[in-house]
Formats: C-alpha cells, sequence, structure tokens
C-alpha cells in the first residue's frame, strides 16, 4: 500500500537507487520520483518487478498547459513510468473552470491508455490544502468523470498534507471503486492506519521505514 518517494528538488541519483534498493528489499507498491529521474527508477527496479515505477506530472503546482501536461506524461510513460500522479490544475478549479479541469484529466487518462499496451494508472493530486470542502468533492468527482483511477490528497509540497478527514470525504466522494492515496506529513506507523482506517489504498511517504518499524 506504500508509494515510497524521492521528490526532494535536492535528491542525488544516489538518493534514487537507494530508495528503489528500500521499495525491493521492503515490497512497496512504487517509486515516485520526479520526471528527471525516471528512466533511472525503472532501470533500478528492472522490467520484472512488482514495485511500480511512478512519474509525477506539473508537480508540484499543476499549472503547466495541458498540452505540456500530456507531453510530459508521454516522456515518463515512454521511459518507463506504470504509474503517474498529476496535480490537477486546481486554480483552474477555484476559478470556476470545471470543464477545462475536466477535459485535461480526460486527455491524460486517454494518453495513459494509448501510449502503451498496459495501462499506465493514473492518480490525480487535487491539493487539498487549497480548496473548501465543495471544491474537494468537486474535485474528486471530476477526476472520476475524467476516467482517474485514484484521487491523492497532497503533493506534500503544499500549506498542509494529507488529514483523515479529507481522506474520509474523498473516499464517501469517489465510492468503493476508485483509490483513494493518501500523502504529505505521514511519517508514522499510526497516521498511515489512521489514512487507511479513513478509506485509503495506499500512502505516499519518504518515511517508509520509520512506518514499517512500527509494525515491528
Amino acid at each position: 500500500m506504500i508509494d515510497h518517494s524521492v521528490l526532494r528538488p535536492e535528491s542525488t541519483e544516489e538518493d534514487v537507487r537507494k530508495g528503489c534498493k528500500l521499495a525491493l528489499d521492503l515490497g512497496l507498491a512504487a517509486v515516485v520520483v520526479n520526471p528527471a529521474h525516471v528512466t533511472l527508477t525503472a532501470a533500478s527496479l528492472g522490467t520484472s518487478s512488482p514495485v511500480k515505477p511512478c512519474s509525477v506530472i506539473s508537480f508540484p503546482f499543476g499549472l503547466s498547459t495541458t498540452e505540456t501536461k500530456l507531453n510530459e506524461a508521454t516522456e515518463a510513460i515512454s521511459h518507463g513510468a506504470k504509474e503517474i500522479d498529476v496535480v490537477m490544475n486546481y486554480s483552474a478549479l477555484r476559478s470556476g473552470k470545471a470543464e477545462y479541469v475536466l477535459n485535461e484529466i480526460k486527455e491524460i487518462t486517454g494518453l495513459a491508455r494509448r501510449v502503451v499496451t498496459t495501462k499506465t494508472l493514473v492518480k490525480v493530486i487535487i491539493e487539498t490544502c487549497y480548496l473548501n470542502e465543495a471544491q474537494k468533492r468537486n474535485a474528486c468527482l471530476l477526476a472520476v468523470e475524467g476516467g482517474a483511477d485514484f484521487v491523492k490528497t497532497s503533493t506534500g509540497f503544499g500549506l498542509a498534507g494529507a488529514t483523515p478527514e479529507d481522506v474520509r470525504l474523498m473516499r464517501q466522494t469517489v465510492g468503493p471503486n476508485i483509490g483513494v492515496k493518501a500523502a504529505g506529513g505521514i511519517r508514522n506507523l499510526e497516521q498511515a492506519l489512521k489514512m487507511v482506517e479513513a478509506g485509503a489504498d495506499r500512502i505516499g511517504t519518504s518515511s517508509s521505514p520509520s512506518i514499517l518499524e512500527g509494525l515491528e
């Protein structure tokens, strides 16, 4: 259930390799990296690994144009990403441009199903800390209508990260068949379990060892 993040701008290639080894050793779901590190991540994990290479798109603000997001997603997938975490244009959402947001998500999910023969998982980051309750619900509904596989709380670079309350709201909004990923500020087992109890299917964190140590 854990996506291990190596997203800090100061991360080196050695940090990425260590993150991949950690994910393989611990049996995690994915390693999430910036686009420049996708090729290295895919090579480090190997083609037969159950751990998926994942790239963020338009990270962390979501304010790239749709064309730029599509180009970034195309490149990430062609370089080996099996999952992509796309930051929603929440500025457009907050500006009342729901149709723009929906069409952008549709284009990205359509692309993710065309570039390679195997389906690329698409997670849409709504960045809950900048949205009110109605906007959070609307963001989730747009992501579902747009064909996303997951909705995700946060980039971890905003004003605040995941909360159980937001995860619960998102789960109630998207229903049982869409994934919910909690990310941002989750650093120990207690926090992770609260997110799972609230309805999260995935946990995004750079503190994977600390979380799993709590199980011992």
